[in-house]
């Protein structure tokens, strides 16, 4: 299943992408949130799927909202491509580098950018992001976090590497402005996707391609990270894990390119659609 939520922000309704069309699941679900994981809503969902030519169309104009409600929390993790450490010229991490963005940074996946004021560093890094499906805390194994895993979409982690590295070090600075996540456009459950650890990304910049990479590159392989996080939080359903970037972004072009007002900025996973997003002034 692909989920979706359309309409303004603040007022998103759920729904299902299905053979290149949205249906809305408003009049079953109240939204694709914590509660709604918890207490077992795919299960349900699934068999409404079924009968997806019953549900009502969402018209065409509907903006495309994030397709989770907003996350408890935002949970990064940094470096866990070796392809973008070696472009860096960081050491592979021991274990994983872990930060947290503000979840009012998560937008729509064609909603526009905004560029903090005074910033002259606004960098982009496409994700594979993990939605949580199950509230997880001390996870026995890898194996077991498979269950926890709720699916997959596309997070663009916009940084501000000015705020983020010479302000002090705090990564929060610089990743927690807003509109600063743009997600989607669908969360797909894991049956949907073949293999996780090894999908196409990439992103351009006004059509000229910035980075391509694989998932199969990472580090630490999005099972270990459920299992792993548990270990010292809870996860919450409904949490999203953003789970690293390749090689390509911004500060490691030389010289380093950052994006203004006017960039359009495009992102694609195999599988998990693509995100476009017009960079504005805050």
């Amino acid at each position: 299943m692909k989920l979706i939520r359309f309409g303004q922000p603040g007022a998103e309704k759920p729904g299902l992408y299905i053979d290149g069309t949205r249906r809305d699941l408003s009049g079953h679900f109240a939204d694709w949130d914590r509660g709604f994981f918890n207490a077992g809503g795919l299960e349900e969902l699934r068999a409404l799927a079924a009968k997806a030519g019953d549900l009502p169309e969402v018209p065409e104009d509907a903006r495309w909202g994030s397709p989770v409600a907003r996350p408890g929390k935002v949970i990064c993790i940094g470096l866990n491509y070796s392809d973008h450490a070696a472009e860096s010229g960081m050491d592979i991490p021991r274990e994983p580098i872990v930060f947290q963005k503000g979840s009012n940074t998560v937008v729509g996946p064609y909603d526009d950018i905004l560029i903090p004021r005074g910033s002259e560093k606004t960098d982009w890094e496409v994700e594979l992001g993990i939605v949580m499906g199950r509230d997880a805390r001390y996870l026995a194994s890898e194996s077991e976090a498979a269950a926890y895993i709720a699916g997959y979409c596309i997070s663009h982690d916009v940084s501000e590497r000015a705020f983020q590295i010479e302000r002090g070090g705090q990564w929060t600075k610089g990743k927690s402005c807003d509109t600063f996540n743009p997600l989607g456009p669908w969360v797909a459950t894991p049956e949907e996707i073949a293999d996780v650890q090894n999908l196409d990304m990439e992103l351009s910049v006004n059509g000229s391609q910035r980075q391509s990479g694989n998932t199969a590159t990472m580090i630490f392989n999005c099972r270990f990270l459920v299992y792993y996080l548990s270990q010292f939080m809870t996860l919450e359903a409904g949490d999203l894990i953003s789970t690293g970037t390749p090689p390509g972004v911004g500060l490691g072009m030389k010289p380093p390119q950052y994006l203004k007002a006017g960039d359009e900025v495009e992102l694609t996973i195999a599988g998990l659609g693509c995100q476009r997003q017009v960079c504005k002034n805050a």
